[in-house]
Order: C-alpha cells, then structure tokens, then sequence
C-alpha cells in the first residue's frame, strides 16, 4: 500500500499587507531634523578634509561617519530629503501597469487628518 502524505506544505511567513504606497526608507520624521542630519554629514566632509594641513591624514577618518548621518551616501541623504517633503503630499497611482505621481486627496492624507472645508467654523462642522 502506498501512503501519500497530506500534510500541506509549509507556507512561508505572511508578507506584510501592501498599502500601495512606496517605502520610506530614506525619509526622516520632519524636514529640520533631516536638514539637521544633513549638515552633520556634510560638516564631517568638509572638516575632515579641511583639517588635513592643521591636523594630518588621521582627521579623514571622521569622513565615513558621514555616512551614519546620511543613511548611506550624500545621494542617499537628497533622495530622503525628497521623500520628507513629499510624505502625505503625493501618491502614486497606478493604471494598466503605467504609474503616475498626483497631488494626494486631502481625504487620504493621514498626517493631517479628515478634510475641513475653509469655509466652515469649526464649531458648525
């Protein structure tokens, strides 16, 4: 007799849920302490190198922490940037595999809550 195994198979681990949005990896929480991460690693740069003549080759080793500060490499620091200044303002939407940036509705835009009509006092709403 010939025994076959029902057993399922092993299912990976649940992917986590897809909100459409892209990831954020390179985005800090608010746009000064970016620009703050920003003139960390750029001073690094900078005085690591102008402090060669007063100092010697040993202040160049301050440059890679630089790369802390920005998450990686300068460009990686702009493209955070962007991605800071954008959160909430746009989204992507995506139709028959061609994908687009629009301004977000304000309905959908989590860091500032539900809409408010201009118009209207806040105590009629």
């Amino acid at each position: 007799m010939n025994t076959v195994n029902l057993v399922k198979p092993a299912q990976s681990e649940k992917a986590p849920a897809q909100s459409g949005a892209p990831a954020m990896n390179f985005a800090s929480k608010s746009v000064p302490r970016h620009l703050a991460r920003g003139a960390i690693g750029f001073g690094l740069i900078i005085g690591s190198i102008a402090l060669v003549p007063v100092a010697g080759p040993a202040t160049l080793l301050a440059a890679p922490l630089a790369l802390i500060a920005f998450r990686g490499c300068p460009t990686c620091w702009m493209v955070g940037l962007a991605q800071t200044i954008s959160r909430g303002r746009l989204e992507r939407q995506c139709v028959d595999g061609v994908c687009t940036l629009t301004k977000a509705h304000p309905a959908t835009d989590a860091a500032h809550g539900p809409a408010a009509d201009s118009d209207v006092p806040a105590a009629s709403r």
